[in-house]
Formats: C-alpha cells, structure tokens, sequence
C-alpha cells in the first residue's frame, strides 16, 4: 500500500529548483532591505523641495527619489537575473554528490550491490552519507553472498541423504528378494540423518533470526547439563571430560544458550582423535562479560581451516570419530547464537594440538 500511495504521488518541484528559489528570495529580501535602509537612513533626512543658495543647487528628496528608483529597479531586475542562473548553478554542483548516491541507489535496487559511490573530497554531509551507503552495500553484498553459498550447501546437504533413500528404494523394487532386514537399517539411518540436518537449519535459521524471549541464563548449568548428555559419548572415546564451572550469568534464550554451549562440546568430542584425550570445559565471569571456554586435545589446526571453521558446512576435519558425521553445521550454529546475543566467538589453535573456543557474552546484572 505504502509503495503504491508513492507511485500515485504527482510529480513535484525539484530539490535543486526549490533551492534556486530560495536563494532567490534571500537575495531579494537582501535587497528589500538595503533599499528599506536608504530611506529610513538617509533620504527622510533629506528636506522634501530643492532649494536654491549661493553656494549652489541643492536637490530635494522628490528629485532623488525621482532618479535613483528606475536605478533601483533595474539594479533588482539584474540582481534577480544574476540571482537565478547563480542560484542555478550553485544548486547544481552542490547536488551533484546527491545524483551519484540517487544512480548507485537505483543500482542497488535493481540488484547490483557491487557498485560504490566512492565519493572524493573533504568529509561533509553529502561524504558521510555517501561512505554509509557505500559501508551497508558492501554488508548487503557479503550478506546476499553468505546466504547464497548456504542455500546451495543445503540444497547438496539435503540432495544426498534424499539420494541414498531413492537408491534404496529403487533396489527394493528392482529386487523383490531384497531382504527388508537390511534395507530398513539403511533407512533408518539415512531418514536419522535428514531429520538431523533439518533440525539443524531450523535452529540456524531461528538463532539467525533473534526472535526469542530475553531470560536470565546461568551458562554453568547449561554446561553441566551439555557434559551430562554427552558424556557417555566421550567415555565410548576414551576421552577425559573435565568441567570448571563457575556462575557464568547472562541474559538470552535458555534452549539457544544451552544449544552452544552442547554443540560446543559436541564438536571437541567428535574432532579430538588423541588416545586418552581430554575435553575441559569452563564458564566464568569478570567485571562485564560472562565466558565459555572449550578446549581440547589433538591434531594440529591449520590457520587455514581455523579462519573458515565457523561457516556453515564446513566440517572442520575429514577424520572424526565413529559415525559423528555431522552437517557441518555446530560452529556455524554457535557463531549465530552468538551474534543474536551480541557475543564475540574467539577460535585459536592451541600450540599443543587441538582447538581452544571462547564465548564471550554480557554478564546479567543483579535481579
């Protein structure tokens, strides 16, 4: 409705002659009022009939009024003159930085966010809005490209397991004799997997979103509850899971909260292959941030890989343990997580081998 009242919108006066014609005014007010100034100023001094004197003629103020308002008038018709192709101009150049930001807007409008204005000179009005547009196309663009390279990764994530289901189904008609003992487990395993990375786009796209109710979290109890659930998982891999919780309380969704910080584990759990590894996680606070700290053993993290471990289905590693064939979705979650509440995610490769993951998020104020 909004869009359609501004296409119905008749066609006005533009920017650059409303400013001509402002210009125009204060000129001819200007002028108004130095005219104003010479009569009440000088001329009502003047005696009103000429007078005559030995020492000469002397012009009364009916004379020179006689002779300087024809001067006045052409001098306001050339002053308007010069004041509208004046006022012209220098509402043209003063708008020209307007037309480059109205033709990269219309770009942009009609999908090409590579463009930039790129606008030189000193820093003004024009400069400051010019450098913002500038700034939101390139978020827009590096936006429009995330969420293109996801969509393709989905659609692949979601064509294979939807793949295997066709070939297994295709072999069952194909082969009346096929025993059912063996296809169902295959299944089973491969629908497991389809719901899994459903669920897992799900909660991206609901922690990209940020539409959840604000609560107080205590991330120590997010964090005990992560190692209770998966603890049996580290136990099959011999690995040592080691918790230092301390109150860790901040403000945001409990089911987002508790999603990091078990994805969070999951993943040092899954990508650690040290025999008699371990994994300590630790919830702390200072004076304004409430953190979460993951580290585990293993192998060496190239930079590389640590620079790209967060996007979203990128697995980290090609070897990890078991069946833990995940989406390469955990990270890519907890970094969504954390930007819905305003939080810093820190990854470093630890000198040892391994990985180190820090959350940093607001710590909650008294209640």
């Amino acid at each position: 409705m909004a869009m359609a009242d501004r296409m119905r919108r008749s066609p006005g006066l533009s920017v650059r002659v409303k400013l001509t014609f402002s210009y125009l005014v204060v000129l001819v007010a200007a002028e108004v009022l130095l005219l104003a100034t010479v009569w009440l100023f000088l001329l009502r001094y003047v005696p009103a009939d000429a007078t005559a004197s030995p020492a000469g003629y002397f012009p009364g103020r009916d004379d020179l009024v006689r002779a300087f308002t024809p001067a006045a008038l052409w001098a306001t018709l050339a002053s308007f003159a010069f004041g509208a192709v004046g006022g012209w101009l220098l509402a043209g150049r003063m708008l020209s930085p307007l037309d480059r930001i109205t033709a990269a807007t219309r770009a942009a409008s009609r999908g090409s966010l590579s463009h930039r204005i790129e606008l030189g000179g000193r820093t003004d009005e024009f400069r400051e809005l010019a450098d913002s547009f500038d700034a939101m196309l390139e978020r827009l663009e590096a936006h429009v490209d995330e969420q293109r390279r996801f969509a393709a990764n989905a659609s692949h994530e979601l064509r294979t397991p939807l793949a295997v289901t066709q070939a297994v189904l295709e072999v069952a008609e194909n082969d009346p004799d096929a025993e059912l003992a063996e296809l169902i487990p295959r299944l089973r395993t491969v629908n497991t997997r389809a719901i899994e990375l459903t669920e897992a786009l799900l909660m991206l796209s609901r922690a990209e979103s940020g539409g959840f109710v604000s609560e107080r979290v205590d991330l120590s109890l997010a964090a005990e509850q992560s190692v209770e659930t998966l603890l049996s998982l580290a136990e099959r891999a011999a690995l040592e899971v080691i918790l230092e919780s301390g109150a860790a309380v901040t403000c945001g969704s409990s089911s987002l909260l508790q999603q990091m910080v078990t994805n969070l584990l999951h993943n040092a759990i899954v990508h650690n292959l040290s025999a008699g590894g371990f994994v300590r996680l630790t919830t702390l606070t200072d004076a304004r941030w409430a953190y979460v700290v993951v580290e585990n053993s293993g192998e060496r993290v190239s930079d590389a890989l640590l620079a790209s471990a967060a996007e979203p289905f990128r697995r980290g590693t090609d070897r990890i343990r078991g069946d833990q064939v995940g989406a390469g979705l955990g990270l890519a979650i907890v970094q969504s997580i954390v930007r819905a509440h305003f939080g810093e995610l820190h990854l470093s490769a630890r000198v040892e081998g391994g990985l180190r993951v820090v959350v940093r998020l607001r710590r909650a104020g008294p209640a």
